[in-house]
């Protein structure tokens, strides 16, 4: 068991704006890089590979393509040095860790994407209804 001030400290660290997203989903992350005294964002867009949780040390690998060469890298979920997590799609997999695609290549390291209508949870499904019959004279 942990002590209650290391509880306390690290439940102060924790960002309460955090973007939902699973592996499988392709995600941008605006990393503010600091360059001299300069300090600029940098988008890395690619697929989420894995997420690992556990409180502050929770933390996140993406993966892209850059000029045919894999290129994976580590966020950690909980970092002041990233301004947004952006998600522009929901990917449809089965798996908590997608490692397999470091072995594919083109078209087969894809992955499915859900539809708009399966990523509304709880909506009803809209019903089709007949327009109404014209009155009879």
């Amino acid at each position: 068991m942990r002590p209650s001030a290391i509880e306390f400290i690290e439940s102060r660290q924790l960002r309460k704006e955090v973007t939902e997203f699973r592996p499988g989903d392709t995600v941008r992350v605006n990393w503010i890089v600091k360059e001299g005294d300069k300090e600029r964002e940098q988008a890395f867009e690619g697929m989420v590979i894995r997420k690992k949780r556990g409180g502050v040390a929770s933390s996140f690998t993406v993966r892209k393509m850059s000029f045919g060469v894999g290129v994976e890298r580590v966020f950690p979920l909980h970092s002041p040095r990233y301004s947004s997590i952006d998600v522009l799609s929901r990917g449809k997999v089965n798996r908590n860790r997608l490692f397999y695609l470091r072995g594919l290549k083109g078209k087969s390291a894809r992955v499915d994407v859900h539809d708009e209508n399966e990523l509304l949870e709880g909506a009803a499904p809209v019903a089709q209804t007949a327009p109404a019959a014209a009155p009879a004279k």
